[in-house]
């Protein structure tokens, strides 16, 4: 996984790319009719209900545009929020929140919506041991903040990009010429490089499944699109050699039954790419 500081510039330059693209040489709406010494007070208005999820990334995006806007939170990352809930006061000058405004907005939208369907699925497995997973079917260029509304909603993160974790697919494994060939070419590729990088590698039925196993050095097995019957057979066969993850068209009707079957961990892309936004206004108070 990604270290903090990694994921700091990420998000570094999630504002500084999003701040170019709204304002570019100048929010000439404000700019034209509010002085720029005048200053003002909003909230953040939930006009929704589920998991608020942002306010941390909010504060970070205000602090970008002027340091001397004030937040005043209220209602932190992780909680749940009705209609009218007020989640933050933010007040300053006039200009600034308004430069923010937009961004903000389509921020916490987005990572609440992200946040509150992460906690229904992982609400789901409640008792089982299994944990939910996100994937790398995320929003281009704002990858860093929907794995972070996963976080909030009480998910797992799995590997962030192609270079922090090896996962050998039906692809990679048919372009080496097998299952055993793509495993050893990778721990030789790792060694030669000395890289330290966990082996996840994909399985399409229980023969593959032994093979896998028949190699050491891999640290956990997809199990895709395999049946309820199957996984079990698969989890049993793997034992504790390694982790195990399912994933493959798994829905909130059928994750509890996967995750009952015994496998470690379920990845669900649907987490960050079916999603809609939670209904959040920022409005000017007196």
């Amino acid at each position: 996984m990604i270290s903090q500081d990694q994921f700091n510039k990420e998000l570094d330059l999630i504002i500084t790319n999003a701040i170019r693209e709204d304002v570019g040489d100048g929010d000439h709406s404000s700019l034209a009719c509010i002085p720029a010494d005048a200053t003002g007070k909003a909230k953040l208005l939930v006009k929704d209900e589920g998991i608020i999820a942002g306010v941390e990334f909010a504060q970070q995006i205000f602090a970008y545009v002027d340091p001397h806007l004030k937040v005043d939170v209220l209602i932190e990352d992780g909680n749940r929020v009705q209609h009218g809930d007020i989640v933050f006061y933010v007040s300053g000058r006039a200009q600034s929140i308004l430069k923010c405004e937009r961004l903000v907005l389509n921020s916490m939208q987005r990572m609440s919506a992200i946040a509150t369907k992460t906690k229904h699925f992982a609400n789901l497995l409640e008792g089982t041991k299994t944990k939910i997973l996100d994937t790398r079917k995320t929003t281009p260029g704002i990858r860093a903040i929907e794995k972070w509304a996963v976080k909030i909603g009480g998910g797992e993160n799995h590997r962030f990009a192609l270079y922090d974790m090896i996962m050998l697919k039906d692809n990679h494994i048919d372009f080496a010429g097998g299952i055993t060939k793509a495993i050893q070419k990778t721990k030789a590729y790792l060694q030669d490089t000395h890289r330290d990088l966990k082996i996840i590698v994909e399985a399409r039925n229980l023969a593959e499944i032994e093979e896998i196993l028949s190699n050491d050095g891999v640290y956990r097995i997809l199990i895709d699109n395999f049946n309820y019957e199957d996984t079990r057979k698969a989890v049993e066969l793997i034992g504790n050699k390694c982790l195990t993850e399912s994933s493959g068209g798994i829905t909130e009707q059928t994750v509890r039954t996967y995750a009952e079957c015994g496998v470690d961990f379920i990845s669900s892309g649907a987490l960050t790419h079916s999603v809609s936004n939670m209904d959040l206004s920022l409005k000017a108070v007196d």
